[in-house]
């Protein structure tokens, strides 16, 4: 039996190399396993990593920028907000004052004070930097409201002071229309008793060594009155008649654009200044008598025409006519009438041409038309006799059409003109002429229009 040989072992070269490679791969292993994470990260990945970075810093100090804004609008709205009320609370003071109301002005002069105390807080806040107390959005909208209710509350200070002066405004207003309306009751009244007395106290202390442009003046206002009387009075007859009043003013002065409907009796009123001043020039106002001639000049002269102006300033006008037809008066009437009433005007009024005849043969109706019309003409001869009485040249004139307007020579009749329009004004056409009383020029009335519309008309 054959024995059992054993194996031979391995060599220890064999064993030593397998070993190493044991112990390599195991290392290797490790090695593998430590750097599973340290990859290689590519350079495009990395800047968008860094860019992410830098925007998030972006907006983080956006939004601190924002936050720091809101505060400071917010508290710039607080600082108008309050100083409002500050404002609301002087108001208010004022307000107390007129009429005076010492309650009133204690609590309006403590709401200053707490006003002010208030702005010193902000102050303070704003110096400190601690402007974000509260959320701003809440601080800006109680702000907004503090600032609309002072402001409410100073609009409606202002409408009772508004309110308070119209009121006082309206009751001056009304007790000066309850003086003018006595006034005029008595100027009526007074003006009754001269027509039916013939005097005219003014008139009396005109001297003839003393007669001034102011004496002028004043007659001429005394005359002008009577013909506004006259002109009113004429227009009522044409109404009465059914005229056509405004032909009637457009064939007077044509082609012009009254500001007002009333306007166009001015129209009237020029038509009748320019015929009963006509000749107002001649000492003798065209006026020729038989028996009197008129004087040539001098002392004498002025003596006797403030003679006549004696004769007829204290008279009621029919009686002296009645007693004197044949007067330097009577003369200048009977000339005066059948040059303004024309027939057809005449025959209009009263449906026949009776007082043209009575007063083409020298005698004089008593009619409510002619005695206002004599009445007129009285006043204008006795502006004449004064003007003639002076020791140096007295002088009517006219203004053109279209002259620029002059403060010096001439007045408006209306004021709405200056009010209604700015800058150049022409003259339409001339109301009331004017005078030159030695070096003292007496205003002419005129009516008025912008340049363009008076050049255009």
């Amino acid at each position: 039996m054959d024995s059992i040989r054993p194996s031979p072992a391995p060599s220890k070269n064999k064993l030593a190399k397998k070993f190493q490679k044991v112990i390599h791969l195991k290392t290797a292993t490790k090695n593998r396993s430590n750097n599973a994470f340290c990859l290689l990260i590519p350079q495009e990945k990395l800047k968008c990593c860094e860019s992410q970075q830098f925007e998030k810093e972006e907006i983080e100090d956006a939004a601190k920028e924002s936050k720091n804004r809101a505060a400071m609008e917010a508290f710039i709205a607080k600082l108008f907000a309050t100083v409002s009320s500050v404002k609301a609370a002087y108001a208010e003071i004022q307000m107390a004052q007129f009429p005076y109301n010492g309650e009133a002005i204690q609590s309006a002069d403590q709401a200053v004070v707490d006003e002010l105390k208030a702005l010193s807080e902000l102050k303070h806040s704003f110096l400190k930097k601690q402007i974000d107390a509260s959320p701003p959005h809440v601080t800006l909208m109680l702000a907004e409201i503090q600032e609309q209710q002072s402001l409410m509350k100073t609009y409606e200070i202002t409408m009772k002071k508004m309110q308070n002066e119209i009121e006082g405004k309206e009751a001056q207003i009304s007790s000066l229309q309850r003086e003018l309306n006595e006034a005029i009751q008595n100027n009526k009244s007074l003006e009754k008793k001269i027509n039916a007395s013939g005097s005219f106290s003014i008139l009396d202390n005109v001297k003839f060594s003393e007669a001034n442009s102011k004496d002028f003046i004043m007659v001429l206002h005394y005359a002008l009155r009577s013909i506004r009387n006259f002109v009113k009075l004429m227009i009522k007859e044409m109404v009465s008649a059914n005229w056509d009043v405004e032909a009637a003013a457009n064939s007077i002065q044509p082609e012009v654009n009254f500001v007002k409907k009333d306007h166009k009796g001015f129209a009237f009123e020029s038509f009748v200044c320019r015929e009963i001043f006509s000749g107002f020039n001649d000492p003798g106002f065209a006026v020729q008598h038989e028996n009197q001639p008129w004087p040539n000049g001098g002392y004498q002269k002025r003596l006797f025409v403030f003679d006549q102006f004696k004769k007829v300033k204290s008279v009621s006008v029919l009686q002296f006519l009645k007693h004197n037809p044949n007067s330097f008066l009577g003369k200048f009437l009977k000339s005066k009438y059948l040059q303004l009433i024309h027939p057809k005007m005449e025959f209009s009024f009263s449906g026949n041409l009776n007082q043209r005849k009575l007063v083409n043969s020298g005698e004089y109706p008593e009619t409510e038309f002619f005695k206002a019309f004599a009445e007129m003409g009285r006043r204008v001869w006795l502006l004449h006799c004064l003007a003639f009485s002076f020791d140096h040249e007295v002088s009517i004139f006219q203004v053109k059409k279209n002259c620029r307007f002059s403060e010096v020579y001439m007045e408006s009749v209306t004021d709405d003109i200056f009010t209604a329009a700015d800058g150049d004004f022409r003259v339409v056409f001339t109301v009331v002429p004017g005078f030159k009383v030695g070096q003292t020029v007496v205003q002419s009335q005129v009516y008025l229009s912008p340049a363009r519309s008076a050049a255009n008309s």
